[in-house]
């Protein structure tokens, strides 16, 4: 198994929460477990994005201490490990964890710190945020990239995320011009919540892979360049289904994309919002679709070659999807 987008704010399970909470003495508002999970998960009945994002202020309150991070990123990866996962790569923004005295850097550091003796080879890419006034924050996550970018064991690469529809990807040209310029390689959230029009201008930044895209089916002329170019698109299923980002999943294009030999990709997103995990997303392409034994390898196969990684990480996760 093989997850390329994870994010981490979106991974605190009820079970991660109560240690993250009793580590540093934080008093949780709940009752029960089951009161405690409705804070952290959108039910099925999920109405819009608006409703799914409400489920990030609680984890990101247990995200804000370096004890909290470096903590939050083991427990992932234990429970990540249980589920048979080989590789993954949890993303997040160092800046969304600043508001009780760290600095980007040392979030940053905490999370590096957590991937130290996991049974699960993990990956970090650091996240820059849409927003008003956040270029300076954005451009200091640019250069964290940069500093600690490695091939393989740490922060591999950058992303975009947050409110893509009401923050244009087209604004965030200088934050992107500058990891192009550094050699930070990158993919972008980008056909979520807004239309074909926000992959194409990430493409025409410089991503190499793309967060959802799921729009992309709206223009033929971009899903050729994207099948022409290698670009890999990250394709969360559950997530798209319960944000709305497709608001009918009889049309979910991940066949279409697949046949036109697309390298796309199946990822959670946000397991612990999404109730899911990534066996439940290949159950849920398998019920749904009918997806075959083979296009569930091609999938995998997909994911390695997309992967932040090194070669010899790839050769031996081709060795165990073989």
């Amino acid at each position: 198994m093989i997850d390329l987008h994870c994010h981490l704010d979106g991974a605190i399970t009820v079970l991660t929460a109560k240690k993250l909470a009793e580590i540093q003495n934080i008093r949780l508002p709940f009752e029960n477990d089951e009161e405690l999970e409705s804070l952290l998960s959108v039910p099925e009945s999920c109405e819009s994005l608006t409703e799914f994002l409400k489920c990030f202020a609680l984890p990101l309150t247990l995200l804000q201490t370096k004890e909290g991070i470096t903590e939050a990123v083991k427990l992932i990866l234990d429970e990540k490990a249980e589920e048979g996962m080989k590789y993954i790569e949890l993303r997040f923004a160092p800046q969304l964890h600043c508001e009780r005295g760290l600095s980007q850097e040392d979030a940053v550091l905490a999370a590096l710190e957590g991937l130290k003796g996991s049974k699960v080879h993990c990956n970090l890419i650091l996240c820059c945020m849409r927003g008003e006034k956040l270029t300076e924050k954005n451009l200091e996550t640019v250069r964290l990239a940069k500093k600690y970018l490695v091939e393989d064991g740490g922060v591999v690469a950058l992303d975009l995320a947050g409110a893509e529809a009401l923050f244009k990807t087209e604004n965030f040209a200088l934050e992107f011009g500058e990891a192009k310029k550094l050699g930070v390689p990158f993919t972008i959230h980008s056909g979520e919540a807004d239309g074909w029009q926000s992959v194409k201008t990430a493409l025409d930044f410089g991503a190499v892979r793309i967060g959802h895209g799921v729009r992309a089916w709206q223009n033929e002329e971009l899903l050729n360049y994207i099948e022409e170019n290698n670009i890999v698109l990250e394709m969360c299923p559950n997530s798209n289904r319960q944000t709305k980002a497709v608001e009918d999943m009889n049309v979910y294009p991940l066949r279409k994309f697949l046949e036109m030999g697309i390298k796309v990709t199946v990822n959670t997103d946000d397991p612990a919002i999404c109730r899911t995990t990534l066996k439940k997303e290949f159950d849920y392409l398998r019920k749904n679709y009918a997806l075959t034994t083979e296009e569930e390898k091609q999938l995998l196969q997909n994911s390695i070659d997309g992967a932040f990684t090194s070669l010899s990480m790839k050769e031996k996760l081709r060795a165990y999807i073989g």
